[in-house]
Order: structure tokens, then sequence, then C-alpha cells
């Protein structure tokens, strides 16, 4: 009946903190029908849909995947169970969206590419913030060359947060910024190293307040801050070029982003025969201005790419090659902390290679 209609039938498997908005999304959506919920608990899923909802509600994740009406499986369960989920679903024949992060490690995440590549399925991660007007523009606004060449990033994402009882900030919080970073550079991220650096001043067994370096090729540095334990709750990153800096504040509705014709220019001098040279330095100081951005909810975008991605057969732009390289560092970082924060290689040479292959 779906297909009928020129729809795509989905299950969203996970009705908890993040299953009610892409539930909500499949609903709103004319690419897809969404037929099924699955969860451990069915009173919490009936009570997402409401009483008088037609969508089946179900605990059991192999009566979804045996309907022929359900094309695609929606995953919003915790990390450890991505793997297994997403692997019966690409059994069952299923494509299949995953929310952040794809998976708990780098190995049960290329186990997922890999196979869902030799089934011809669409697997897809949820990065959500890559479907955000702001972040497009972002995107727009550095391929075009107007920001001119990537000197550093710096993010910072902190909150009073809830303490994750599997996962540290990194895992928790870092997702979104990596993702994001993976999305805007040119070639997605693929940093020279890692070097992270974590305190638990709560006692918690885990990092609740970390700090991330990644040296860029070409000597641009990106740096990211998570936190769990801030008062204040901030959602920024600044982008600074060589034309021109970018700040996108993500909690101020009116302005999110701001350009500034602002920065520094070295003006090299000779200063002898030998060839040697001196930097001056001068400042540029221009105007700012605002780009207009349109206001679209996130997650509809990312539920109209799936789609798209499954009929045209062609990458999604969050694809599982973007989870992997979210993954990479974010075990990079794992092994940075273990090692009092020196620098590690990122990994990313090994995604490389599996998307040549």
């Amino acid at each position: 009946m779906s297909r009928a209609r020129g729809r795509l039938g989905v299950a969203v498997v996970g009705a908890g903190y993040w299953g009610p908005n892409l539930i909500r999304n499949f609903r709103a959506s004319e690419d897809w029908d969404l037929v099924a919920v699955c969860d451990l608990d069915t009173e919490r899923a009936q009570r997402v849909l409401g009483e008088r909802s037609g969508v089946a509600v179900t605990d059991s994740l192999a009566e979804v995947l045996a309907r022929e009406d359900v094309d695609a499986v929606a995953i919003a369960t915790p990390a450890r169970t991505h793997h297994d989920i997403a692997a019966r679903a690409l059994r069952a024949g299923k494509h299949v969206v995953v929310e952040k992060p794809l998976a708990d490690s780098g190995d049960h995440g290329r186990a997922m590419v890999d196979f869902a590549a030799e089934q011809g399925l669409v697997l897809m991660a949820d990065h959500t913030y890559c479907y955000t007007p702001a972040v497009i523009k972002i995107r727009e606004l550095i391929e075009s060359g107007q920001l001119g060449e990537i000197l550093f990033i710096d993010s910072v994402r902190i909150n009073l947060g809830l303490v994750q009882p599997d996962v540290d900030v990194f895992w928790d919080l870092a997702p979104h910024d990596l993702s994001i970073l993976d999305y805007i550079l040119p070639g997605g991220l693929r940093p020279v190293g890692v070097s992270a650096q974590g305190a638990d001043p709560l006692g918690a067994g885990k990092s609740c307040v970390g700090y991330l370096m990644m040296p860029l090729e070409g000597g641009a540095m990106a740096h990211v801050h998570v936190n769990w334990l801030s008062p204040t709750k901030i959602r920024q990153m600044v982008i600074g070029g060589s034309q021109r800096t970018l700040v996108w504040d993500d909690l101020n509705p009116q302005q999110r982003l701001s350009v500034y014709d602002r920065g520094v220019d070295l003006v090299q001098q000779s200063v002898d025969q030998v060839d040697r040279r001196a930097a001056t330095v001068s400042y540029r100081l221009g105007d700012t201005w605002a780009p207009a951005l349109p206001e679209t909810e996130a997650i509809g975008g990312m539920v109209a790419e799936f789609a798209s991605s499954i009929r045209t057969g062609r990458p999604s732009r969050t694809d599982g090659r973007a989870g992997l390289r979210v993954l990479s560092v974010l075990e990079a970082a794992g092994r940075s902390l273990a090692a009092q924060g020196v620098l590690v290689d990122a990994g990313a040479s090994a995604v490389d290679r599996q998307a040549v292959s």
C-alpha cells in the first residue's frame, strides 16, 4: 500500500529520548508512511503515537522486520545496540538510518557499512545538525571561498546536562560538533591527529568535561569543548578564515550566523640578502553581515534525504562513511586520554581506504 501511493514504509525502533522526534517527522513527511514503532515499553510508544493512531506498536523487532510494508528502519536506541539492530535490519533487506553515533566502536561501524554495501542498501547516520539551515549555509560559504582559507575552528557545546551511565562527555556531545565539521570541511573531517584532555571532578568514573584539539592539513586547528557541568548553555562555533570569520550562535534565533570582514593580514618583507623574511601584522576591520536563513526543521530534511538516497541509489549527505569518520575521531580521543593527552593518529586513513575499496 505504501508503494502504491509512491511512499516508502518505515518503522522506528526506540520511542525514548530521540524516537518521538523521528516519529513526528516521518508521520509528517510526504515521502514516508510510518507503519510501526518498536519499543520494549509499548505503553510509552503508544503514548508517543496517541491513542487513536493506526500505527502498529510492538516490542518485537523480528515482527517489524518480517513486515513486507517496511522498506526502512530508523534506529533510536542506545549506541551499544546499534550494530545488532542494524545488522538484523540489513539482513532482512531494510534500509537503515541510525541516530548518532553510528555505532559504539569503529569495528562495529565498519562492519555495518561493509554489510550495507554488500547488500546494496542505504545505511545513513542521523547527523541532524547537517540538515539545519545554518550548517548548510556555513558549508555554502566555505565552498564558495567567501571565508578564504580556513585558519581555525573553535566549537563550544556546554550545558548542565545529564551525566550518561554508559558513555563519557566526548561520546555524548562531541558527535554533534564532529559531524558538523565533517560536513562543512572540504573532503570531510580528516585531522592530522587528535589530542584529548578530560576531567572528572564529580568522580563519576568518566570524563564530564572535555577538550579536543585536532590539527588539520595546511596548518589549521580545530578545537571542540564539551561539558556536562556548566550552569550556562552555550552552542557556538567560530570559523576563522583568511578573508572572513563566521560566528554561529545556535541559541540566537534572531541572528544565528554572523560574518565578520575582519582579520589579520601578514605582509612578508625581505630583510637581507639571504632572503630571510619578517612578517608585519596588519589588522583588517570591515563590515559585519548576517545571512538570511529559512525556517525549516532539520529532522524533516534528514528524513527527506533518507528517502531520496533510497530512491536514487546515491550516497546520502551523512552516509555511513561520514559516521565512520566521526567514530575514528572519538576512538582516537579515547586513545589520547589513555596516553595523558598526547597527539595520536586519527585513523582517518582507514576510512579513506574503505571508501576507495
